[in-house]
């Protein structure tokens, strides 16, 4: 009864968050890089480039393939608020260094614009203590994608 009880508030107090379909964790890391590019209230064509690049050197997806995911995390992202969710997947499913490597995806998202938004800067570490991401990784992550940035 416990756990009835439990998945039923579990239903009510988060509904739709849940990613379903494809991979969980393709699914959450794609609803947190679409947050990320969203989080500045525009989401261009640049951006929208360097979140397919990502995804598709990350999980080795095709074209389309990456079309699909991003179209299916940008819908998720529609449809909560919540970061939670795709948070918790990625500390359940990712090592250390793979939550690391997302911020570093993060960040490479938020710059892709050219411009760091004190609203992007605020939600990649809001992420980071979400995943367990220590301030000195999150910085050290930062600078490598500014060197390759200048590059």
């Amino acid at each position: 009864m416990l756990k009835s009880l439990s998945q039923i508030r579990k239903f009510l107090v988060a509904p739709n968050t849940q990613p379903v379909g494809r991979d969980e964790l393709q699914t959450a890391v794609a609803v947190l890089l679409v947050e990320a590019a969203r989080r500045d209230d525009t989401f261009d064509g640049v951006e929208r480039e360097k979140i397919e690049h990502l995804l598709t050197a990350k999980f080795e997806l095709t074209p389309e393939e990456t079309r699909e995911l991003l179209a299916q995390a940008e819908a998720t992202a529609d449809r909560t608020s919540q970061l939670h969710p795709f948070t918790r997947l990625a500390v359940e499913r990712m090592s250390p260094e793979q939550r690391v490597r997302l911020i570093e995806m993060l960040w490479e998202v938020v710059y892709a614009d050219g411009v760091l938004d004190p609203e992007e800067d605020a939600l990649v570490r809001r992420i980071a203590g979400l995943i367990y991401v220590s301030d000195a990784d999150r910085v050290a992550a930062r600078q490598r994608v500014l060197a390759r940035l200048q590059h």
